[in-house]
């Protein structure tokens, strides 16, 4: 047998030197009992610096106590390139590290088999993602990251220089898989980053991250809302079923969320919030982390919230025809934060012109983008899910940056 990895650690005990392997998978461990090995080999293996990257080949022999129930008993053992000493933190994790610290070292960090379990099974998140789109008659797209005009206006834009003229980094693909429904494309998703130049600095902001963006045409907010749930919950039963062994390196016994997921309409969240609450939230305002912790609390479990007030969704949001100071927008909702956010899109291009000015904008800059519209589009909706909060609510972890392999906040730029 051949095994190749890093040396996860030496235990010499005199007679006899255990050599833990670790790659990918795992541990393994290599035996060498002094009677019985060259001791040019056992005194290599004795002065070995930890993380070296070795290749070993040997006898497989079973042995129960051993990781995985097999223990290797070496033939030859070369050290492919030895580790500086002293490591920049402990990858057993028998010595802790504070966040920043690992992230400074995540080449090392994710040599943990908790936090490549994170990973691993983000992995199979997008795996199940994509399988389902591919199911459901998707067609994954990829739209431009370098723009001339804000997705939805305000200040949030990271400038670049290209060229002679100014751009931005792209806020979201939303105008893009619009167009795309004009185009007859009909159902469209695209897994990509965005870029938002918020100030933020907490546990769940970051300025880089993976959308998992959905159009579909000759659909509302209902059909698109069911679409989110069920991809969500085939998700989290998709990696129930596949990742046993890295939701065991995590503790974590995974339950499937059940679907459909609970409807609660903006005015019962609003009542349900400024319950015993000093400082009432009034009818029209954007709703607080306080707020959406005490919601969330009360109802314990995934949840939309829909029929939010017109004036503060985009313009993109189609307005009840009936009722238009309520819009057909919503969120996904978990109960420690959103998820989610999508709608029924407005199609009228006079329409989406006047929401736009109404928005403080300048139409002719998005004119791009409405002249898709005026040649024939459909009645649309969609949605865009942020991945790693999908991954830091299903795993419960502390903190986005957890989630992140590479985190890009307003003081991290590397690596």
């Amino acid at each position: 047998m051949t095994l190749a990895g890093w040396a996860h650690e030496v235990r010499d005990l005199g007679g006899i030197c255990f050599l833990v392997l670790r790659d990918r998978e795992g541990l393994a461990q290599v035996t060498l009992v002094a009677k019985k090995v060259d001791r040019d080999l056992l005194e290599r293996v004795r002065h070995l610096s930890r993380e070296s990257v070795l290749l070993v080949r040997g006898r497989v022999k079973g042995e129960a106590k051993a990781p995985r129930g097999y223990e290797i008993i070496p033939s030859q053992i070369e050290v492919l390139n030895a580790a500086a000493s002293p490591l920049p933190m402990d990858p057993t994790g028998k010595v802790g590290a504070d966040l920043d610290t690992r992230l400074d070292s995540r080449f090392i960090d994710l040599r943990r088999a908790p936090v490549l379990a994170v990973f691993r099974i983000e992995s199979e998140v997008l795996r199940s993602f994509r399988d389902f789109f591919s199911k459901s008659g998707f067609i994954e797209v990829i739209t431009p990251k370098v723009v001339a005009t804000a997705t939805e206006g305000g200040t949030a834009l990271f400038p670049i220089t290209y060229f002679e003229r100014e751009a931005f980094l792209n806020q979201s693909p939303q105008l893009y898989k619009q167009m795309l429904m004009s185009a007859g494309l009909d159902r469209v998703f695209e897994i990509g980053p965005i870029f938002r130049a918020e100030e933020h600095d907490t546990r769940r902001h970051l300025n880089e991250a993976i959308s998992i963006d959905v159009e579909v045409s000759f659909a509302d907010e209902a059909d698109v809302m069911a679409l989110l749930e069920e991809a969500v919950a085939k998700a989290y039963r998709d990696v129930a079923e596949r990742c046993e062994k890295d939701l065991e390196a995590l503790g974590i016994d995974l339950a499937v969320p059940k679907t459909p997921f609970k409807r609660v309409t903006y005015t019962e969240a609003l009542e349900i919030a400024n319950d015993g609450r000093a400082a009432k939230i009034e009818w029209g305002d954007d709703l607080d982390t306080e707020a959406e912790k005490a919601i969330g609390s009360a109802i314990g479990e995934h949840y939309f919230m829909t029929e939010w007030p017109t004036v503060i969704k985009p313009y993109y949001t189609l307005p009840f025809e009936d009722r238009p100071e309520i819009s057909r927008g919503f969120d996904l909702m978990h109960p420690s934060m959103e998820l989610a956010s999508g709608a029924q899109r407005v199609h009228d291009p006079d329409l989406l012109a006047e929401k736009i000015r109404r928005q403080g904008l300048d139409p002719e800059g998005f004119e791009f983008y409405l002249r898709a519209f005026r040649f024939g589009m459909p009645p649309h909706a969609g949605w865009g899910l942020g991945l790693g909060r999908v991954v830091l609510t299903m795993l419960g972890l502390e903190n986005i940056r957890d989630a992140v392999l590479f985190p890009r906040d307003r003081r991290r730029l590397v690596p």
